[in-house]
């Protein structure tokens, strides 16, 4: 299977919320056009219903190419069994719903289903996201075709075994809202100091973005670009000595609760 053959057979978006729509606008940024995707999804965005040529909640093809999942774990039960009849081994099925084991789609759907696991995250919409994959025996001759749609909106990596996926739920599925928040209190902590909110707003995200980006491009590990930007006895290192002294164990704790929860997500 490859991308001519999802363009002739098409691809379906089961459920197209705030994910889902990421992943669609990067998509149709240029990989894919309207007429290749069928979305299935109760209460449509405006967006969504001004896209030309989507197949938007019209009948299926018989064997479509690939099925993205998108919906909510909690809305499995309900949202999949009308697929099963996809279920044959021709349609691939990407799951991008947090905490929804393989096994899960296996057993409502067959165990002849090709699936594939992935964890993306929201800077998909600007193509700078980051999707985890991995799949079953059937589903693994489509991890090739699985990144190459997902790289239309950012970078791929395989993981060794589905157990991974709790932590990566945890640190790169949930963490944009982490460094979101990370972005409201340092706004706030420059308000506190006098700031205009709206100039406040301007310095935290762009310092955020900006050292995100260093991170990202530079060389250097994290730990390094901190010690080079720190001088002994000057305003960052007295930031940093209240900030070190709880951050690690509140990201830790973070983390942690967020990946506890998407293994009960699987029961």
């Amino acid at each position: 299977m490859d991308m001519d053959d999802l363009k002739d057979r098409g691809l379906v978006l089961l459920g197209c919320g705030k994910m889902g729509s990421a992943m669609l606008e990067g998509w149709l940024a240029g990989a894919l056009e309207p007429h290749h995707v069928w979305v299935r999804d109760p209460k449509p965005s405006d967006w969504l219903q001004g896209l030309d040529g989507l197949h938007l909640n019209q009948s299926l093809p018989d064997a479509p190419a690939m099925v993205l999942v998108a919906v909510k774990p909690q809305m499995m039960d309900d949202a999949l069994p009308e697929l099963r009849a996809l279920g044959n081994g021709k349609t691939v099925f990407l799951s991008v719903a947090a905490g929804t084991a393989i096994a899960k789609y296996e057993a409502l759907l067959g165990d002849a289903t090709p699936v594939i696991r992935a964890m993306p995250n929201t800077p998909a919409a600007v193509g700078r996201g980051i999707t985890a994959l991995v799949a079953n025996a059937k589903g693994a001759p489509s991890l090739p075709l699985a990144e190459k749609l997902l790289q239309a909106v950012g970078q791929t990596v395989r993981l060794d075994s589905e157990d991974q996926m709790d932590a990566v739920t945890a640190v790169s599925g949930s963490g944009p809202a982490y460094v979101f928040h990370m972005i409201e209190c340092l706004a706030q902590a420059g308000e506190a100091q006098g700031l205009d909110a709206e100039l406040a707003l301007a310095l935290a995200k762009a310092t955020v973005g900006g050292a995100g980006h260093l991170a990202e491009n530079s060389p250097k590990d994290p730990g390094q670009l901190r010690v080079d930007v720190t001088s002994p006895n000057g305003t960052t290192e007295a930031g940093l000595k209240v900030l070190m002294a709880d951050l690690p164990d509140l990201v830790k704790r973070t983390v942690a609760a967020a990946a506890d929860r998407s293994r009960e997500l699987k029961g």
